[in-house]
């Protein structure tokens, strides 16, 4: 079997947020899709140890918050990598509630949608939530961002409790089965490389984002061309905000 091939399924990225007993709670989902035209349901997959998943199926409402392109990488990463239990995500953004009081976030996103739980399914190591939509908006006519285009921008494996989670070690295994040898390089362009300085990408062990030294990383300021050792010793992840010492070479 190819893991990759679960690659070429389409996905979006979305905050699925609710509120229950006075509290906030949402997380970065890639797992949302329409289930019935009449009425209008949509289902979400929630891994069973995700903090949010309890506080819907108490609560029984929760918002979808579609991301556009241009999606904030730090919004990305307290959502997709941090723990509602550990921080209060929602204290940077601006957010609406709609019929359901689940809080709606409206940072980087270009339409919502506000429902109420209606049925679930489990379904092993994730929950099917299906529920009816009760409201919904357009906030903007940007594209909205795929699990594609964020995989191939940033480089990113999906969080160990997303549904289409897939081993490392399994996706390099198959990288390594499938690649072609490269001819060797002539030893002045060994050298040169050398005295330019090390330019192997660096891969963050708690979110699997990739910083390339040949891009640099715009966001934190760090011009193209820079080296993983030459970035300051407070450099942080841009996504999930993990420290330097949290990366390794990917070579």
């Amino acid at each position: 079997m190819k893991y990759k091939a679960f690659h070429k399924l389409s996905y979006g990225l979305y905050i699925i947020s609710t509120r229950f007993n006075g509290q906030n709670a949402g997380y970065i989902g890639n797992t949302v899709f329409q289930v019935t035209s009449e009425p209008a349901q949509i289902a979400v997959s929630c891994h069973k140890k995700n903090a949010s998943v309890e506080k819907i199926l108490q609560s029984k409402i929760f918002s979808v918050s579609v991301l556009g392109k241009s999606a904030s990488t730090s919004l990305i990463g307290e959502f997709g990598f941090m723990s509602s239990t550990d921080l209060d995500k929602f204290r940077n953004v601006e957010t609406i509630t709609a019929k359901t009081g689940a809080p709606i976030v409206l940072d980087s996103s270009v339409a919502w949608f506000d429902c109420k739980v209606v049925s679930t399914q489990d379904v092993g190591s994730h929950i099917l939530i299906i529920g009816e939509v009760l409201d919904s908006n357009i906030i903007s006519d940007e594209e909205p961002l795929t699990y594609a285009y964020y995989r191939e921008k940033y480089k990113m494996l999906s969080p160990k409790h997303s549904p289409t989670y897939i081993n490392k070690e399994t996706l390099e295994k198959e990288d390594t089965e499938n690649k072609k040898p490269e001819p060797a390089k002539p030893k002045e362009e060994e050298t040169v490389q050398k005295e330019g300085g090390n330019m192997d990408p660096f891969v963050c062990t708690v979110c699997g984002f990739q910083y390339d030294p040949e891009e640099g990383d715009p966001s934190a300021g760090i011009p193209p061309g820079t080296p993983f050792e030459d970035l300051p010793d407070d450099y942080r992840c841009p996504i999930c905000n993990a420290g330097k010492e949290y990366f390794k070479r990917n070579s």
